[in-house]
């Protein structure tokens, strides 16, 4: 371990291997701290923190302090970030509250400066959230969602996998999978389609996508009509990981913007 002796750590915190933690670091008790994983000056680890390995925590960023939600009354909660996540400059990631007991951020992501992620949030592996995004209270964000600087997401919203959402949105809807998101109020921009040909997806894949896309918003049928004929499309895991997620929608999903 590379400790500064300026860094102040609790006896009872689990640091791994190979970390480093540099000059007025605190990290308190009640907190685990992977293998390889470099905490720059400044940063706060708090009490519930479970940090991941090979993770970065720069500068003045402050990782499972407790929930700005007054129903918290101090119950023992924690903040997870996965393995290889970067935590740029002033971020705050906060742990949960009794609702769901633990703040989620998963691995391989990165987390811009000034970003926030507050009590109950899970967040999935990959994400990136821009500069100053700002999640509130119980936000789910699937893989690979990217999330534009400044955007500012509605407690209790959903995310759908491989989205992209415009920076400094409004996000008050959900967002389902493989989607763009822009506009004020914000709306349905049509298919990742950039996104998912970087991650692998076929022209086939997506154009099924997109055929699913075209049943939900261009056929004029309600949502529950919509999603029945969408059900009637050729099978594929994309098919079906949209319907149930416009199913599970209870804040319901984004229209596609007026013509």
């Amino acid at each position: 371990m590379d400790i500064h002796q300026l860094a102040v750590i609790h006896p009872d915190a689990k640091i791994g291997e190979n970390v480093k933690i540099g000059p007025f670091v605190t990290i308190d008790a009640n907190v685990e701290i992977g293998d390889g994983t470099i905490i720059d000056s400044g940063a706060v680890v708090r009490s519930g923190a479970r940090i991941g390995k090979n993770c970065h925590i720069h500068a003045n960023a402050v990782v499972g302090d407790i929930p700005q939600d007054l129903k918290f009354q101090g119950e023992d909660t924690v903040a997870i970030i996965g393995d290889n996540t970067v935590i740029r400059e002033f971020v705050t990631i906060h742990r949960g509250t009794a609702s769901r007991g633990k703040t989620v951020v998963g691995s391989n992501c990165l987390i811009m400066a000034y970003c926030h992620v507050a009590h109950d949030c899970i967040v999935g592996d990959h994400v990136i959230m821009s500069n100053a995004a700002q999640l509130a209270g119980e936000v789910v964000a699937g893989d690979w969602a990217i999330i534009g600087g400044g955007a500012l997401v509605h407690q209790f919203t959903l995310i759908g996998c491989h989205v992209m959402i415009q920076g400094g949105a409004l996000v008050n809807k959900d967002i389902p999978p493989y989607c763009m998101a822009a506009r004020y109020p914000i709306a349905y921009e049509g298919v990742n389609k950039v996104g998912l040909h970087r991650r692998g997806y076929t022209s086939e894949q997506i154009d099924a996508i997109a055929d699913v896309y075209r049943t939900i918003y261009d056929s004029g049928l309600n949502v529950t009509q919509s999603l029945e004929e969408a059900a009637k499309l050729p099978a594929s895991p994309e098919r079906d990981v949209i319907i149930d997620f416009v199913r599970s929608s209870k804040r319901g999903i984004v229209r596609k913007p007026a013509s």
